[in-house]
């Protein structure tokens, strides 16, 4: 073995026993975090650390340098990567703009450790982040990578009032490398050519984002029971767990559950057999032996109720997104009956329009018109009594359903309705309140509508 090859070797050997003391370091302090502390491998490769969620990747020489100039600078981005992969930020889409996602992932990460204040994990920079991070939250409310990247996408970010330029905070944030976040393979390429081991054929993507979503939801049940015990946790880490460990929804797919099965005249083509029709076709004088069925069932909306949260603390523009977003789901072929017999519902704490939609004209002309009235208090249960009297008088034939858009302040009705209920919220914070037990509940995003 040559000299060379030794070197590197106990370089290496040196650069894991760093990491070790590292982890251990911050698991004294975090222990509702081991499980995340000790979920990658690691490989080594040529630049800094960085990670694709499954393999943490480490430049032994970057390590040792790092460690010798500040254990805690080292330990603080050993933290900043792991956190990224416990609040799900390496497993991104392919469309999404890399400059505002990266750094929106380093604001949150940062957000946390700087409300963490481990003294093993402190900079010189803690002041400067914690004004910044002020001045941003003025913008976003909370601090999670969602929030923050909708807000730089907005152009709500990037100057002196909020924290700086662009540059400005990605130079502050920054803490390690994010390449290997936006590869669909196993490896992304700029790590996979400087990899001193066998590339990696562990768990896909789809199965580390799992695992990780799976750690995320152990953490928040720990840190809760830790609070109880120890007083206030990091708010900021509370934030982001919730926001990984929300259900997402597709609104689509969630409508769907309100559709009334019914017979429709059109061929089915899943039960028509052409090869005896094609059969009866050519040896009987045209006469086909199985005539096409006509008859098959579709789940569409024909009997629908929306209702509509006027009160003063639900956005207008909301509430025409919301709709318009419905209506688009609704009018598609699949979805929407020619006739059809929606009633869209105004009311804050007392009934104040009914529109009735009986068509998709009817529905672009509402759409095109709409104002919103109201703005008071919120009380849900008049709509309920009021399409409970409206089913009384006949008005719905097969009325399967019944969406409440709503900030959720409010009060409920105590009895579960004879139809089916469900409440859509706008994602606006993470104190989104329970629903009655009877009730569905969906949290839409704002870039969802």
């Amino acid at each position: 073995m040559t000299d060379n090859s030794q070197t590197g070797n106990r370089i290496e050997a040196l650069s894991e026993e760093v990491l070790e003391m590292v982890r251990a370091r911050l698991l004294v302090n975090l222990r509702y975090m081991d499980t995340a502390l000790t979920f990658h491998d690691r490989k080594t490769y040529r630049g800094s650390l960085t990670t694709d969620g499954r393999t943490l990747y480490c430049d032994p020489e970057f390590v040792l340098r790092s460690y010798r100039e500040s254990k805690e600078k080292l330990t603080r981005t050993y933290l900043h990567l792991v956190l990224h992969s416990v609040f799900c930020h390496p497993f991104v889409g392919q469309d999404t703009d890399r400059q505002f996602w990266d750094l929106a992932c380093d604001i949150a990460a940062e957000s946390v450790i700087c409300e963490l204040d481990l003294p093993c994990a402190r900079s010189d920079e803690d002041g400067h982040m914690r004004d910044r991070l002020r001045k941003i939250r003025r913008v976003t409310g909370f601090l999670t990578a969602e929030k923050i990247y909708s807000a730089l996408r907005k152009g709500e970010i990037g100057t002196t009032d909020t924290g700086g330029s662009i540059s400005e905070l990605e130079n502050l944030f920054k803490a390690d490398e994010h390449s290997a976040w936006y590869s669909q393979d196993a490896q992304p390429p700029a790590v996979q050519t400087v990899l001193s081991g066998e590339p990696q054929t562990g768990m896909d993507a789809a199965e580390a984002e799992s695992e990780w979503r799976d750690i995320a939801r152990q953490m928040e049940m720990e840190i809760e029971a830790f609070a109880k015990v120890r007083g206030k946790i990091a708010s900021s880490l509370v934030q982001n767990l919730r926001a990984v460990n929300r259900e997402r929804y597709d609104y689509s797919e969630f409508l769907r559950k309100f559709s009334a099965v019914n017979e429709t005249v059109r061929v089915s083509d899943d039960e028509f057999d052409y090869i005896y029709y094609n059969y009866g076709l050519q040896h009987y004088h045209r006469m086909p032996l199985i005539e096409p069925l006509e008859y098959r069932e579709d789940s569409r909306i024909r009997d629908f109720v929306i209702a509509i949260d006027t009160s003063g603390s639900v956005a207008g523009e909301e509430v025409q997104s919301f709709l318009q977003k419905t209506y688009n789901i609704l009018k598609s072929r699949e979805s929407f009956h020619s006739k059809v017999n929606v009633h869209i519902i105004q009311c804050d704490a007392q009934i104040q329009s009914d529109e009735v939609i009986t068509s998709t004209e009817d529905f672009d002309r509402y759409l095109e018109t709409m104002e919103i009235r109201g703005l008071g208090g919120t009380d849900f249960r008049p709509v309920f009594d009021y399409v409970d009297r409206l089913l009384k008088e006949g008005e719905f034939s097969d009325l399967k359903g019944l969406i409440y858009f709503t900030d959720g302040l409010g009060t409920y009705p105590t009895s579960k309705p004879a139809y089916r209920t469900a409440f859509v919220f706008v994602e606006s914070g993470y104190n989104i309140p329970d629903v009655p037990v009877w009730a569905m509940k969906l949290v839409l995003r704002p870039e969802e509508l």
